[in-house]
């Protein structure tokens, strides 16, 4: 039987995770629209996705944040200095026009990318010692849910104020938005003990010990294996979008608002999912979702689809997204080494987010030279590779289910 959760602990998981993730959506939603209405190629489009690397790399940094934060404290800690530095970069960018100084531009947003990578480390860390493991689940669905709240604010509503005020105003908003976030965590008052759980220093021979696991092969090739079948289709649905004849405004509300409000709930729901049946019960079914909405996407991709199949395609793509998440989120924490929680947790999900980065690229090329129906194709054929990794990982009693 579950214990009662402690309630009091997800409202500043929720806030955490949507200071991050405004500005993250906001670049990589609404730049990718106005490339897109100014005639880059898709496969333009596809590489300013390479902005996320220090989402990719920030495993080599991950050990200098656990070095230097021996307890929930601390690593509160971390999390301000890094989303201040980040909200101050954003206000600068600001300043500048996407139009005349796209490069600087994408420049400020890497470093921007490497501060909220840095918030990311320690906000998962301080998570991990937070919650206890029954409440892991749900407080998976609070990140989760926080990540595309922030995501709907950011790819949703700014997207559209961005249509009615402009670029300088929407900045300020942004930054607005990640101070306020903050807000929740400021207030916290943390009960638990100041553990002092660091009693050597992590190293990166430490970081590479975490593969020599048994059976930690199977696990790594299913996390990047498993979003395949959906990373594809959310990099270009809305170029897909444009190409279908919408405007900003359209498409802030339909992949934006709808999609991101759909997969926050089905976030949530997840965490009661889990609970329910089981980890691995459930990882096999968020990886049929995933699979149905590729077949979706590749049948009405045949002819012109009219709104509510459009509607009907963002709802299923999103909810396996946000159910996904959250699956993986619960079981990789599961497999962090005491004293090594940031390092261990960001180092799967770069493993996850390296494999989005490639298909978001890979998927740009393919509908360049192939069309559409292609790239949806395959993207159904990696859902069934990862059906295969699932079942040998479930195979090799790689994951628990408790």
């Amino acid at each position: 039987m579950h214990k009662h959760p402690n309630w009091s602990k997800f409202p500043v998981l929720f806030s955490l995770y949507i200071a991050q993730s405004v500005p993250m959506s906001f670049f990589s939603t609404v730049v990718p629209v106005i490339m897109r209405q100014e005639n880059y190629s898709l496969e333009s489009i596809g590489l300013l996705q390479l902005v996320k690397l220090p989402w990719i790399f920030k495993f080599l940094w991950a050990p200098l944040v656990d070095n230097n934060a021996h307890n929930m404290r601390q690593y509160k800690r971390w999390i301000y200095l890094s989303e201040f530095f980040y909200a101050l970069i954003i206000l600068h960018i600001g300043f500048f026009s996407l139009q005349t100084d796209f490069s600087l531009i994408v420049a400020l947003m890497l470093i921007a990318f490497t501060a909220s990578a840095t918030q990311d480390i320690a906000t998962d860390a301080f998570a991990i010692l937070l919650l206890k493991k029954e409440e892991r689940s749900l407080g998976n669905s609070m990140q989760s849910a926080g990540s595309f709240v922030g995501t709907l604010l950011g790819s949703g509503v700014l997207l559209i104020v961005y249509y009615y005020l402009g670029w300088y105003y929407l900045l300020i908003c942004l930054t607005l938005f990640v101070l306020v976030a903050l807000i929740p965590l400021r207030m916290v008052r943390l009960h638990e003990p100041a553990q002092e759980n660091k009693k050597r220093r992590v190293s990166l021979a430490d970081l590479l010990s975490f593969f020599k696991v048994k059976n930690t092969g199977w696990w790594v090739l299913l996390l990047f294996f498993y979003y395949s079948g959906i990373m594809g289709t959310l990099a270009m649905l809305k170029p897909w979008l444009v190409d279908l004849g919408y405007n900003a405004k359209d498409i802030g509300f339909m992949a934006g608002i709808f999609g991101t409000a759909v997969a926050a709930i089905s976030a949530i729901a997840a965490g009661w999912i889990i609970r329910k049946t089981g980890k691995i019960a459930a990882l096999f079914g968020f990886l049929g979702l995933s699979l149905l909405s590729g077949i979706y996407f590749w049948l009405i991709s045949f002819s012109s689809p009219g709104i509510q199949m459009i509607y009907i395609g963002i709802m299923l793509l999103w909810s396996s997204y946000g159910m996904s998440t959250v699956a993986i989120y619960t079981n990789a924490m599961e497999k962090v080494r005491k004293g090594r929680e940031g390092t261990d947790f960001t180092l799967q999900i770069v493993v996850s987010h390296l494999s989005g980065i490639i298909l978001a690229i890979v998927s740009g090329k393919l509908a360049d030279q192939f069309g559409y129906a292609t790239l949806f194709l395959v993207e159904i054929i990696f859902t069934i590779l990862a059906f295969l990794i699932l079942f040998q990982t479930h195979k090799k009693r790689v994951l628990t289910n408790d």
